[in-house]
């Protein structure tokens, strides 16, 4: 099996394992981290109506032209900014971290604190 493939399997199967444990409520959504090999997503879901409530992206329109230049580990600290601050505007101060069976290392450790600084409580 090819090497990456292995490793996005692992990666998987890890994010179910954690899944198993984390439900985003109403009162307290689940904030999901997606990394692509450029680019990174975060969404905030409420799991029991399947609805993502916000959303936000290095490939965002308003946020395109801030991260140009910029390293992916910036650019992350940056949309989790982002997300954060759409996130209290919706009335949405804690919720439920998912790394989806991501390290807390790097892009995701930086997406996570910046959210944190902005006002989010995990």
């Amino acid at each position: 099996m090819d090497k990456n493939k292995e490793k996005r399997l692992n990666r998987l199967k890890r994010h179910q394992r954690i899944r198993r444990n984390l439900t985003g409520t109403p009162e307290r959504p689940r904030l999901v981290v997606f990394r692509s090999l450029n680019n990174i997503y975060g969404q905030i879901i409420d799991d029991i109506s399947g609805k993502t409530i916000v959303s936000a992206s290095s490939n965002d329109k308003d946020l395109r032209d801030g991260v140009k230049g910029k390293s992916k580990v910036e650019v992350s600290a940056i949309v989790g900014e982002a997300i954060a601050k759409k996130a209290i505007e919706k009335g949405i101060k804690k919720i439920v971290f998912d790394r989806a069976g991501y390290k807390y290392h790097g892009r995701v450790k930086s997406f996570a604190e910046s959210c944190r600084k902005a006002g989010l409580e995990f």
